[in-house]
This record gives C-alpha cells, structure tokens and sequence, in this order.
C-alpha cells in the first residue's frame, strides 16, 4: 500500500520514523512519501519537503512566513492528489495537519488517519467538531485522552500504547556504558550530576536556563550537565552560562537522565522521559508577563497540570513551577527536597512506577501498524 505521512518537527520525524519501520515490516510492498526529516529518510521512500523548512513558532515568526507556510501548505495537497496514496497519515502538529485533513477529505476520496493526536484537551478545544468530521481514524498515545475524545465528544478513538516508552526501553537495552565511561567520554567532573533540561527553542532557553542554573548552582556537591538542544549552538548556551561552571552534553539526553541525581525540566515530552529514567524532576516553566499568564492560564488552559506525568498519574506527582511560579527560591527549595529528602524521592518513585502501569508496555509503533493495515483492509 501507499502511505503518505505528514510530520512538521523533530519529535514528529523520529514518531513517524517508527511508524514507517513498523509498517514496512507488516507491509513488505509498503511504499512511502511525506513531509518530514532524515529519520523518515532513513526508514525509505520520498522525502517531498523536510520539517527544517516549515518549523515556525510563535506569533511573529508565523506573521513573518506566511507566504512560506501557504506554499508549503498547496505543495503538500497537490502532491497528495497526484500520488493518490491508500491513506494519509497526520503526525501531530495540528495547525498544519488540520487544514490538510480538511482538504482531503473534502476534495479526495482518500482516507485520513492521525497518528498522536492533537491536544485539544489542553487548548483549543473547538478544533474537536473539524477533528471529527475530517479525520477518518485517530491513534492515541496518551491513556487519559481516551475519556476526552470518547466519553466527552463521542469520538471513538485508538489508544496503541506510548512510543516514548519505546525509545527509553530500546536505549536500555542497547546502551552499554558505565557511569565511569559517561563521565569520562563527556570530560566531567566525579561528582553526582544535576541535569539541566531546558528545552529547544531559543527564547524557552534563555528564560529558563539562566534561573536553573542560578537554583542549582548552590548545591556544591553535585554538577550541572545541559542536554543541549541539537539544533541549538554551543555559542548560545555560552552566552547564558558565562563564567558558571556547568557542562553541556549534544545528543546524549538519555544517557545524561539515566545517570543524573535529579533534572530541572522544561514541560513536554522532556518530563515523561526523565520520569521513565525514575530521575526526580522539578518541572520549570519561566515566562515574560507570569502573574498576567498564571491568571490567563485558569481561563485559557482546560487542564490542572502541564507536565504530562501528572496529567497521567491525575496528581500533581512532579512540582510544576510555572511563570510566575518559577524563581529561583522555589525552584532552589524543590530541587533540595528532591535531591535530600528520601520520602521524597520514595514517593515520586512510586508514582513514576504507577505512571508506567498507566503507560503500559512497548509496542505503540508496532499497534498503531497493524491497526491501520486492519482499518485500510477493511475498506477496501
């Protein structure tokens, strides 16, 4: 069969990059093309328009690329209707991937699937009545989504399983190194490690990492280690740290999480995966105008949490400082809890464990495979 995936960042790529394997494998005389990345690249296929030239965030950079995004947006249908694929499959980023849906499903005859779905339960709840209407199937990896989609919109949806859980189980299996050979590949110091994740977009660096650092620095007995962001230049992060003496680690998140003592983390994916590490984390957020968002947040935001282990867990089983609840006291107060108090750290042990039963085992990439090869079957 013909899948054409449309993923617009780097999470998405390496997602979708998973998904295609899985699909190959169930599917020998699978045949691909799609928006994506040099994961998807390497799975096989045609790699139409890469997610390096579509990735704008925020009000400004979008205002500033419009035209850019439009194009992106008439090749990616054009190109859809000429190779008239068995199935378009979304891969999250919803501000693009909706309009595609809406399209196809308007103009084609070729189903839509959404594979990570979008997180309308967080904001932006309207989209829910297009998502309905225009997305034939959609593919769950978050176990609490089920009740939203289902219970509150009638929506019946697909939970597969968490591909995060995926990528940490295959690391732990194929990762070889001591903790000794860690410190010594990357020149660091002898002393347990602090590690610093601060997310991957300039702007949520340099407001958060500054005040980390700050937090962290007065634990003498412990190292600060950065994840750096792959697409984030050592020059930026020097900027930030000055004369601090933290070290900086490229492409090596989960060996830095599986070593470290405890992690201060930016929201998102970042927060599952330290969880997944049983690292004890504190969740930092900083952000401009904090008091007025912290007020805007009650109205905007349909959630009680931001970090996705409480949102699993339905607890708040991680400290969540967020705008104008990051400083650098709360934070320094949260990190010595985490770092020196044992009940503590026992406690967010046992909810990182009853997050995993939530979870459930590996094999989203896998479930999600043989649930659209089943659901295209049957169609045809």
């Amino acid at each position: 069969m013909k899948y054409y995936l449309i993923a617009g960042e780097a999470s998405g790529d390496l997602h979708a990059s998973h998904l295609m394997a899985s699909l190959k494998e169930k599917d020998p005389q699978a045949e691909f093309r799609f928006f994506g990345g040099d994961l998807m690249r390497e799975v096989g296929g045609t790699l139409v328009k890469h997610y390096k030239e579509m990735a704008f965030m925020g009000f400004i950079p979008v205002l500033l690329n419009l035209r850019t995004i439009y194009a992106n947006m008439r090749l990616c249908k054009e190109d859809i209707v000429k190779w008239n694929p068995d199935v378009v499959i979304l891969i999250d980023y919803p501000g693009f991937n909706l309009k595609i849906a809406e399209y196809i499903h308007s103009n084609t005859s070729i189903p839509v699937y959404y594979y990570i779905a979008p997180k309308l339960w967080a904001w932006k709840e309207y989209r829910i009545k297009g998502l309905k209407k225009n997305v034939d199937e959609l593919f769950s990896i978050l176990p609490f989504e089920t009740e939203f989609f289902e219970k509150k919109h009638q929506y019946p949806i697909h939970y597969v399983g968490n591909p995060t859980v995926d990528e940490v189980s295959l690391f732990e299996k194929e990762y070889t190194k001591t903790y000794d050979e860690f410190i010594a590949d990357n020149k660091l110091d002898n002393k347990p490690i602090i590690a610093l994740l601060a997310g991957s977009r300039k702007q949520e660096i340099r407001d958060n990492l500054s005040r980390m650092i700050e937090a962290a620095s007065t634990f003498d007995n412990y190292q600060l280690v950065i994840a750096a962001a792959p697409s984030i230049s050592n020059e930026y992060y020097a900027e930030i740290i000055k004369d601090s003496p933290v070290k900086i680690v490229y492409n090596q998140t989960y060996p830095l999480l599986k070593f470290a003592q405890a992690a201060l983390v930016t929201s998102g994916t970042a927060t599952l995966e330290t969880a997944l590490f049983d690292t004890p984390q504190v969740v930092c957020y900083y952000m401009n105008f904090g008091k007025l968002f912290s007020f805007l947040r009650k109205i905007v935001l349909k959630v009680p949490y931001i970090s996705l282990v409480n949102l699993i867990v339905g607890k708040e089983a991680v400290t969540e400082l967020v705008a104008d609840g990051m400083t650098v006291s709360n934070v320094r107060k949260e990190l010595a809890q985490i770092l020196t108090n044992d009940s503590c750290r026992k406690q967010m042990l046992n909810d990182y464990q009853q997050m995993k039963t939530i979870l459930g085992k590996p094999g989203a990439p896998e479930n999600a495979a043989s649930q659209i090869i089943s659901l295209l079957e049957k169609r045809q």
